[in-house]
């Protein structure tokens, strides 16, 4: 796999909404201790500081901290109390937006990335009396991409450096047609379109 990774300047070239439609069809990789792991990004969805369900949208928090940070920073945060979800920091710094990264199309360590899904997060505890989690779902959404890649909080507030062992290639996928509509999961804000996602793609997760 070629080693080309994005550099910092990608992130900080476009507006929060614009940058959620280039990371389609780019690269997201994960060099972790376990093996490398890789996904095409097929779906993303903008949140932008005027926007009622972004996490900077009330006020500044330790929590949030990271999403002031330079475009290309990773913000890793928690959901239902259970699932990760992985998101790059955009805009100029001290703004506070992101881009949540909400399905990969599986491209390497697929025996690693089902071998992950099929523990519980958090447990030991096999979740599938099969022993398989279909292709198309091993990355279908934002908590099973995170479980799936191995991202973990460990990678919070870090920045997706050349050096990284978390990182994201250029389009290896150029998308015939994007759609955009509503962001699905949210209960404030969930009208304004800024979801995007590859028409068409199996791998994008149910709406």
């Amino acid at each position: 796999m070629p080693e080309e990774k994005l550099p910092l300047s990608f992130y900080s070239a476009y507006d929060t909404c614009t940058l959620a439609r280039k990371l389609l069809g780019c690269e997201l990789v994960h060099d972790s201790p376990d093996g490398l792991t890789s996904g095409i990004i097929v779906e993303t969805e903008a949140y932008l500081q005027d926007d009622p369900a972004c996490h900077a949208f009330n006020r500044r928090t330790t929590r949030t901290e990271p999403m002031y940070g330079i475009a290309g920073t990773v913000y890793v945060y928690l959901i239902y109390g259970m699932y990760q979800c992985f998101n790059i920091v955009s805009n100029a710094e001290g703004v506070g937006e992101a881009v949540l990264v909400r399905a990969l199309q599986p491209t390497a360590g697929i025996d690693l990335m089902e071998m992950r899904r099929l523990i519980r997060p958090g447990k030991t505890q096999i979740i599938s009396a099969s022993g398989k989690v279909a292709l198309k779902e091993l990355c279908r959404g934002p908590g099973k991409l995170v479980q799936a890649m191995g991202i973990s909080r460990d990678q919070h507030n870090a920045t997706l450096l050349s050096g990284s062992t978390l990182y994201v290639r250029p389009q290896v996928a150029v998308p015939e047609a994007i759609i955009s509509g509503p962001r699905v999961g949210i209960n404030v804000g969930r009208e304004l379109p800024y979801r995007y996602y590859i028409k068409d793609n199996i791998f994008v997760s149910k709406g």
